[in-house]
């Protein structure tokens, strides 16, 4: 769990350095491909160094088509996060993505959808989701 809060906790600092990045780069879609492209060496460096992870072509080539799709939601979320945190600012941006977050993940735990555990919907979990919208609504009015 800590390592998730962490990992989250730079979701932040790599938006406000794709957004100085777009600044002097050009715009927010050249500072995503410049992001892209630097994690796609690292991880290629990785993968070569370690030695840790196998491709498995056989189960790549039979995946249904719409499991590539990670890479492309992936540059939509950085390109327009790069675009949007100069004029929303840090805070309100992340109150707004982790509502979205929130919502999207209570709807796909509750119907299983992606090969998720089915995770029925609460009233806790209604409350919890509520109590986040109200944080939006706080953050962008203060």
């Amino acid at each position: 769990m800590m390592l998730t809060a962490v990992t989250g906790s730079i979701l932040p600092i790599q938006a406000g350095i794709n957004s100085r990045l777009s600044r002097v780069g050009g715009g927010a879609v050249i500072a995503a491909f410049i992001s892209f492209l630097t994690g796609t060496l690292v991880l290629a460096l990785y993968i070569f160094i370690s030695r840790k992870e196998n491709f498995q072509w056989t189960g790549l080539k039979s995946a249904p088509l719409w499991l590539f799709t990670g890479g492309l939601i992936g540059a939509f979320y950085v390109a327009i996060i790069t675009f949007i945190v100069p004029s929303l600012g840090t805070t309100l941006t992340f109150a707004l993505v982790i509502a979205g977050q929130l919502l999207a993940a209570v709807i796909i735990d509750h119907f299983g959808w992606l090969g998720m555990a089915t995770r029925e919907i609460t009233a806790g979990r209604i409350v919890g989701v509520l109590l986040l919208i109200a944080g939006v609504v706080l953050i962008r009015k203060y």
